[in-house]
């Protein structure tokens, strides 16, 4: 059985799928982030689910990742190193530049995650931040899968790909200039509005106590991907 795998091209086809599969999730994940929080799917999400789904897919999009890499490596024709897919141009032995991209693309994919994993723990800002680089990990990924891989002339991973691309610029327009901006908006200005304002003296200083303990925007519905 060993013989098996070292002498045919099995593990070649297991990163080649395990690629493909590992970007569709990696667009899915962003693509459901986007429609969440341009409220594209409603004002807020009516279930919890909506948004355990998005990190169910992000979080299988790095295991997919995960066994892309380890298969390459026991892939015994192309013969990469750890060092070789943990450093962008550390081998030259095929093509660095494609994989590369795939690199940066990888780390991306795990600042997301982590960050994500420790939503309740850190700044809201430094997550937002942290998140809003999903649409480098998109686009880095989508140049990786469309340079390094064999199957870049399929046209069903073509279309597939144009699809998503789509997409991703519809929600990024809706959520900029279309209707999931005004709805970031009006749901300012509601909140403001609906502020009460905060009495003179001590009792000031009670308010913004109360307000500061009160659950913060991290339980609320995100207003970046996801």
């Amino acid at each position: 059985m060993t013989f098996i795998l070292a002498s045919t091209k099995v593990w070649w086809y297991v990163s080649r799928s395990a690629g493909i599969v590992g970007w569709a999730l990696c667009a899915a994940s962003v693509l459901w982030g986007m429609a969440l929080s341009t409220r594209a799917l409603g004002r807020k999400p009516s279930a919890p689910w909506l948004l355990d789904l998005h990190r169910f897919i992000g979080g299988l999009a790095v295991t997919f990742v995960v066994v892309h890499m380890v298969s390459l490596m026991l892939d015994p024709f192309v013969k990469f190193t750890i060092g070789d897919l943990l450093v962008p141009f550390a081998s030259d032995q095929y093509k660095p530049n494609a994989v590369a991209w795939g690199i940066v693309a990888t780390y991306l994919l795990v600042a997301v995650e982590v960050t994500s994993l420790l939503k309740k723990r850190i700044p809201l800002r430094l997550w937002r931040s942290v998140h809003l680089t999903s649409y480098a990990l998109y686009a880095f990924a989508t140049v990786h899968l469309l340079t390094a891989g064999t199957d870049r002339f399929n046209p069903v991973l073509r279309w597939t790909v144009l699809t998503s691309v789509g997409a991703v610029v519809f929600f990024s327009a809706y959520r900029l200039i279309g209707p999931g901006r005004a709805a970031s908006v009006r749901s300012g200005k509601r909140k403001a509005a609906s502020a009460p304002a905060a009495p003179a003296g001590p009792a000031a200083t009670t308010i913004s106590q109360s307000e500061i303990s009160a659950p913060s925007a991290i339980e609320e519905v995100p207003t970046e991907l996801g």
